[in-house]
């Protein structure tokens, strides 16, 4: 069987854009966030997209199919905010489980059947772990600095139900995405390497920081240099930024994660910076025209789509790559 290790020797995987700015395309409303089985829930959940995957699974279906169409190598489950941690704001810690495994069984079946249309093309499942909504290293009481909201444990045994679940249901590998608080970051590690030896498996890793503002850090205080070293001593599969700024913003914290590390490197930026409306408005092709820095300057082996992007632009994006060699890659080390 063809592996994601054996494909990033020989090109550039395309990762898919953003599932929340394609769901808002559907317009639910609260009563199709409930469906039938959560009609008399007691608290609201619209917003909730990662519930969707139980009350709309053909819409998320839809939406993964709709960017292997595209050209994606790689997509993610809906299971951005798929913690008990997160799910408190919805009263849903319960339902932990079930939702990642679903999103992940649902995106499995997808993958499938583009594998198996087109063999020469495997494509893979990514089980997408967000932050959370709390920070282990920092006070969000500016009166109380030595205040935390949650703790390490408490992190891991969360991203430990998490990570089980996407691989129960079908994931190829785990996507650690927009992290803006490394020390939560180790927590999801540590539970994924507790899992590795509990069950005796590898599990490839994907690890995707988020660049906060111009200062070039992380909302934690980190430089590109110090998230990598922080998180060196996981085996990974790949280390990146997304999220939070444009393609051409990430560019120089790219270049020091490709200077610096022998794993993979990934990119998924968003479509330019918000506007005064929290929408983006840049166009495919202004984003694949910024992207083709990263293929010029050979930085990346995954490229795709946060925030704002849709099909659109990893069919761009897509095109783009095609035309690029990889980043070169130190086999023993992927």
């Amino acid at each position: 069987m063809v592996t994601i290790k054996d494909v990033l020797q020989k090109k550039i995987l395309v990762l898919d854009g953003a599932m929340g700015t394609m769901l808002q395309r559907y317009k639910f409303k609260e009563e199709d966030f409930r469906g039938e089985r959560f009609a008399a829930w007691e608290h609201p959940l619209q917003g909730n997209n990662d519930l969707l995957s139980l009350t709309q699974p053909e819409a998320i279906a839809e939406v993964h199919r709709k960017y292997f169409q595209a050209g994606a190598d790689i997509i993610e489950t809906n299971t951005f905010s798929g913690t008990t941690i997160a799910m408190a704001d919805y009263h849903m810690e319960d339902l932990v489980y079930e939702l990642n495994y679903e999103s992940a069984r649902i995106a499995k079946k997808v993958a499938d059947e583009f594998t198996r249309k087109e063999p020469h093309k495997p494509r893979f499942v990514a089980g997408s772990m967000g932050p959370t909504n709390k920070t282990a290293s920092m006070s969000p009481d500016v009166n109380d600095p030595g205040y935390r909201a949650v703790s390490f444990d408490e992190l891991r045994i969360a991203y430990k139900q998490q990570a089980e679940a996407l691989l129960d249901g079908g994931s190829d590998l785990l996507l650690l995405e927009t992290i803006f608080d490394t020390l939560n970051a180790k927590a999801a590690l540590f539970a994924i390497e507790e899992i590795k030896e509990e069950r005796k498996i590898d599990i490839p890793i994907m690890v995707s920081g988020t660049i906060t503002d111009a200062s070039g850090r992380t909302l934690s205080g980190q430089t590109a240099e110090a998230f990598l070293i922080s998180i060196s001593h996981i085996p990974i599969l790949s280390v990146g930024f997304n999220c939070a700024l444009g393609a051409s913003q990430l560019v120089p914290h790219l270049e020091v994660l490709s200077n610096k590390t022998e794993h993979a490197v990934s990119a998924h930026p968003n479509a330019g910076l918000p506007n005064a409306f929290g929408e983006y408005d840049e166009t495919p092709e202004q984003m694949a025209q910024q992207i083709k820095e990263y293929l010029e300057k050979g930085l990346v082996n995954i490229v795709g789509g946060c925030c704002g992007t849709t099909p659109e632009h990893i069919s761009a994006i897509a095109e783009l790559v095609k035309q690029h060699e990889p980043r070169t890659l130190i086999t023993q080390n992927v």
